[in-house]
């Protein structure tokens, strides 16, 4: 099993007028540490706006993926929002992945259509024939999802997911950690931003949670989202009661 990215860091001062500069987990980084990703698998956790997504987009952008999803190869931009983490970005290097992808469960939609638009008029072989022969636009989310992972996904890469349980049935997710499974036998490397207890139960992976603190890498089953799931689903009544009462 081969891994690409051994691990990332940040390089250059952040501007304190900046957003970016009020984000706990990218002021941790600026400070000279760095988190390990030589594991074929590391996970980004924590509660919503805690930088996750955000230095993920850092990292896809950096490496030359288009900051709305997709490979290399795309060039698209439906509205410049992404941040200039990108230009702050350092890594250290094991080797060049062969294949890659950035899945953004927030633009999905975009990716979905540039593929269509470059389909138009195509002579020959279409681009969709590679993402399971159907228009992801002509799926439900989920399929769509899981269409381009077991389609699109070829081995020898390197695959940054953000949120990709967002449209995925527990049932899905556990095709996805299977096709994981198979790629990274096929020296593949993931980095993923999830809120998915299932997709950080994955074995070996390396867990880091974002908090108000900064980052922390820790077992799966010590994050804040593994212990609330947890308590949850041993005795759903009286953690909805013990919600709805405290609202």
């Amino acid at each position: 099993m081969k891994t690409y990215i051994d691990s990332i860091g940040i390089h250059n001062d952040i501007d304190e007028n900046s957003y970016l500069a009020h984000l706990p987990a990218i002021n941790f980084l600026a400070k000279g540490e760095k988190l390990d990703t030589s594991a074929p698998v590391t996970i980004f956790v924590g509660e919503n706006g805690t930088g996750k997504s955000t230095l993920l987009e850092g990292i896809a952008a950096a490496v030359g993926f288009n900051p709305e999803g997709g490979s290399r190869n795309f060039n698209f931009s439906t509205e410049n929002t992404h941040s200039k983490l990108f230009e702050s970005i350092s890594f250290v290097i094991r080797a060049f992945p062969k294949d890659g992808f950035f899945l953004r469960a927030e633009s999905f939609y975009n990716v979905a259509s540039y593929i269509d638009e470059l389909d138009k008029g195509i002579g020959g072989p279409r681009i969709i024939d590679s993402y399971g022969g159907v228009s992801l636009h002509e799926q439900s989310h989920g399929e769509s999802f899981l269409s381009l992972i077991l389609n699109r996904f070829c081995g020898k890469g390197l695959y940054l997911m953000d949120e990709p349980e967002a449209a995925l049935s527990p049932q899905s997710i556990m095709t996805l950690i299977a096709k994981m499974g198979v790629l990274i036998e096929e020296d593949s490397q993931f980095i993923i931003a999830t809120h998915s207890p299932m997709l950080m139960a994955f074995p070996g992976a390396r867990v880091y949670e974002f908090s108000e603190s900064g980052i922390e890498e820790k077992d799966y089953r010590e994050t804040e989202h593994f212990q609330l799931m947890k308590s949850f689903m041993q005795n759903p009544e009286r953690m909805m009661k013990y919600i709805l009462e405290d609202e």
